[in-house]
């Protein structure tokens, strides 16, 4: 069986991270795409370096665009290296344009399709991540649903594929890379304050609406604690036409940073008193059995209940006085979740290619 493993993001690198090493292992036939969605060397390459993943087979140089271009480009290209390799099987990880570029190009082919994370929602139309992965789930011919409640909503949608719920390989990353990042990582020399509040934001829906992202601001500089904020390229280009950037950058209870690597965000997760972001995946790490940290969500709604239901999320919104009176008064970092990780038990890459090895004999 031949597996062909797409991917184009951060997030993607890191979620594929523990497939990629059990296809070495286990000697599978195999080639990893990289639409390079991601092409900034901090958002991207420097994570297959940390990771110690081998370099991609591809790269298709796809960057930025409108949705719809970047998709179709995708498409174009993934369809000439299918055409080439004849995958039995194409594996994408999560939301993004290059996962349903990867769905639609394989399906057309008659190449089975496998998403790794199906069965999220968010129920919020305005997120173009909320298309790309139920039309993926509906594309697939096997669906790895990180949770049973996911699996749950891939039922009630009647899809044509085989469910399988195998965890969420962010966990297995989690386990795998926070001891290395802890004893090779010098982030913490660069940080200027002993306790911060870890924040992420770059969602279209914070950062492309003006005022949204002028509460985020408001949020950031007035927050109880200090705010460490790994700067996202394209949030840094929007602070900048809104004329916010300076007002950000100047404050002293802000320390902006660039994007960093896998093992320095992990070592940050683990040292911040708490998070703030709007990202999806964070929201996992969060729960690992290593990190355990609460995250306040920057939306109004997640696409991960069962964090929320565990305890370690809180989705507040984006309007400052909501979030500043819940983060004043919210206790000590000293609070312990009684519940596990939502999200498996860190192997859920071997359990993935399983049931894909199961499903072809």
């Amino acid at each position: 069986m031949k597996i062909s493993v797409v991917l184009g993001t951060r997030p993607e690198i890191i979620k594929m991270s523990s497939i990629i090493k059990h296809l070495q292992r286990g000697n599978y036939d195999y080639d990893v795409i990289h639409t390079e969605q991601h092409y900034d060397f901090n958002m991207s390459q420097k994570f297959f370096d940390e990771l110690g993943l081998p370099q991609p087979d591809y790269h298709l140089n796809v960057g930025s665009g409108s949705q719809a271009q970047q998709t179709a480009n995708a498409m174009t290209k993934l369809e000439e290296v299918f055409l080439k390799t004849s995958p039995d099987v194409v594996l994408v990880q999560g939301d993004t344009n290059t996962v349903l570029a990867g769905a639609l190009s394989a399906a057309k082919l008659g190449i089975k399709v496998g998403h790794v994370e199906a069965g999220l929602r968010s129920h919020d139309l305005r997120m173009p991540e909320e298309h790309n992965r139920r039309l993926t789930d509906h594309l697939s011919s096997y669906l790895f649903a990180p949770t049973e409640f996911n699996a749950q909503t891939l039922r009630r949608e009647n899809v044509w594929g085989e469910i399988s719920v195998t965890g969420n390989t962010a966990i297995d990353a989690c386990v795998d890379y926070l001891p290395i990042a802890e004893k090779t990582s010098t982030i913490l020399d660069e940080i200027k304050f002993d306790d911060f509040v870890l924040v992420t934001a770059h969602r279209a829906e914070n950062v492309d609406n003006p005022k949204v992202l002028k509460n985020l601001v408001t949020i950031f500089t007035k927050c109880p604690l200090p705010v460490v904020y790994p700067l996202h390229p394209r949030t840094k280009k929007k602070l900048n036409v809104h004329g916010l950037y300076d007002k950000l950058a100047s404050h002293n209870n802000v320390q902006l940073i660039d994007p960093v690597g896998y093992f320095d965000f992990l070592v940050l997760m683990k040292r911040c008193s708490f998070i703030m972001t709007d990202s999806g995946g964070i929201q996992e790490e969060a729960t690992a059995p290593n990190i355990t940290k609460k995250v306040f969500v920057l939306r109004d709604n997640t696409e991960r209940p069962e964090a929320v239901e565990a305890g370690y999320v809180e989705v507040i919104g984006t309007e400052p006085k909501r979030v500043l009176v819940r983060l004043a008064v919210y206790p000590d970092t000293s609070i312990i979740f009684t519940d596990p990780c939502p999200f498996g038990d860190g192997l859920s890459g071997k359990k993935i290619l399983m049931s894909i090895s199961d499903s072809s004999m």
